[in-house]
């Protein structure tokens, strides 16, 4: 290869390097506002509420239990009796849980930015099948028993937007704040009639729950069956935990799922048994929900967007450089400079302005401006209208496929290989003819002014 073609592409290849740094501080920039975002939907949660997670009820049972010790006198050896008194609780989950959910978003602002809040109308039915003797197989004579209670924990109690009543045995019993369990943690919990511990009880309850929160909304199965229904008008739902709906339909309205589990898929009694000794991880972890978070918002597109940069700016470039090479026309390095400037300055438009207009409409600014711009300086360095419009139409294919590639994540991998293999074809078409050896060593022809194409 000639001298001269060496150095127009080492040219080449070190102002790519160059151009690295201008997009390295865009990518910057989004990491920053992403963070400044981050902070502000933390401010507005802060001020409202968190995420919400919903465990229970459980029923709790307290009880003093009479303990018997024989001990042996020292000085007598003779054995007495020794009796004290121990407190404990014990814990029953639901044979059956249902919670019936409608769910309206709305968006809060702060200045640019938005946070979405929840607000979901809950009905929760269900009912207790507490055994003989509360399942107290030896000595149950040694026990007392205090008023039982059921506890809800409602992991921001800040959003509870209803006075809570339960409905028990055609009654109406108020709940007060704090669910009386710590490994619940915060909530509600309401006292309830004395049982007979000596007979088998059913208990039915049901009671209403409207619950406000950002984020997501998650609720723990506590029953041996459950049934979770969720509506909303949220059409953008990520569906998260251990278990994904047994039936879901998603539209531009918004969405609904449902959810069925059992004791068999959740071993929710061994998970809270081991919650009671202190390790919560596994009853935490057999929670399922819906997130109301954008799952791709501007940020993050505009994150993925500028990880393609460098791919764009060396095709722009060998587009450029096949004009050279096929045309015999001489292009300065600086005149590629300031085309890779503009390329870089796509990314900082894009973001500033999907930040207001939405990244759709931002990034056809965008690109549309970047298109004529560059356009209209090829047209002039290249003296050639046609040359212009022929190299500003492959501009635009190319943030085309790139906005393809943002909006099909899962066949991204593909696009882009098929996007690269194809520009790969048409380079080596282009060039089939082409004498490498030869560039450089004729001068090239001197740029004329197309008169008839630039009217």
């Amino acid at each position: 290869m000639n001298k001269n073609l060496t150095i127009k592409l080492g040219a080449i290849a070190l102002l790519i390097l160059l151009l690295l740094i201008p997009l390295l501080m865009i990518d910057g920039i989004i990491d920053e506002r992403q963070q400044l975002r981050d902070g502000v939907l933390e401010d507005i949660a802060r001020s409202s509420s968190y995420s919400q997670q919903l465990t229970g009820p459980v029923m709790v049972v307290p009880y003093r239990k009479v303990v018997r010790t024989w001990k042996t006198n020292e000085k007598t050896n003779k054995r007495y009796e020794e009796v004290s008194e121990a407190r404990g609780r014990l814990y029953f989950l639901p044979e059956r849980f249902e919670l019936d959910g409608q769910v309206q978003t709305e968006l809060r602002k702060r200045g640019i930015y938005e946070a979405r809040l929840f607000h979901a109308d809950n009905r929760i039915d269900g009912h207790f099948s507490l055994p003989a003797q509360l399942g107290i197989k030896e000595n149950f004579a040694d026990y007392r028993f205090d008023a039982p209670y059921l506890a809800v924990g409602i992991s921001d109690i800040r959003g509870i937007e209803n006075a809570l009543k339960l409905e028990l045995a055609g009654q109406q019993l108020d709940f007060v704040p704090g669910s009386e369990v710590a490994w619940i943690g915060e909530g509600v919990h309401v006292t309830l009639p004395a049982l007979d511990a000596s007979k088998a009880t059913q208990l039915t309850f049901g009671f209403d729950l409207r619950l406000q929160g950002t984020g997501s909304l998650r609720v723990v199965p506590v029953g041996k069956t459950s049934s979770v229904s969720l509506a909303a008008n949220w059409p953008h739902p990520s569906f998260v935990g251990n278990f994904l709906p047994a039936k879901r339909e998603i539209n531009d309205q918004g969405f609904t799922a449902d959810w069925q589990t059992s004791f068999f898929s959740t071993n929710l009694q061994e998970a809270m048994e081991r919650c009671v000794a202190g390790d919560c991880d596994a009853l935490n972890g057999r929670s399922f929900g819906v997130s109301f978070i954008d799952p791709v918002d501007q940020y993050l597109k505009s994150d993925r967007a500028i990880k393609y940069a460098l791919l764009f700016i060396v095709l722009t470039f060998a587009g450029f450089f096949l004009f050279e090479v096929l045309k015999s026309l001489a292009v300065h390095p600086v005149q590629y400079a300031l085309v890779g400037v503009a390329l870089a300055f796509f990314y900082l438009l894009l973001l500033s302005l999907s930040e207001h207009i939405g990244f759709a409409l931002a990034y056809l600014l965008s690109a549309s401006g970047c298109v004529l711009l560059i356009g209209f300086y090829v047209s002039h360095v290249l003296r050639s209208a046609r040359h212009g419009l022929s190299f500003s139409a492959g501009l635009a294919a190319l943030y085309g496929l790139l906005y393809g590639l943002l909006s099909t994540e899962d066949y991204a991998l593909l696009m882009g290989s098929l996007m690269l293999f194809g520009l790969l074809g048409v380079f080596m078409v282009l060039t089939r003819k082409l004498d490498w050896y030869g560039i450089g060593l004729k001068p090239a022809r001197p740029l004329e002014f197309d008169v008839e194409a630039m009217q």
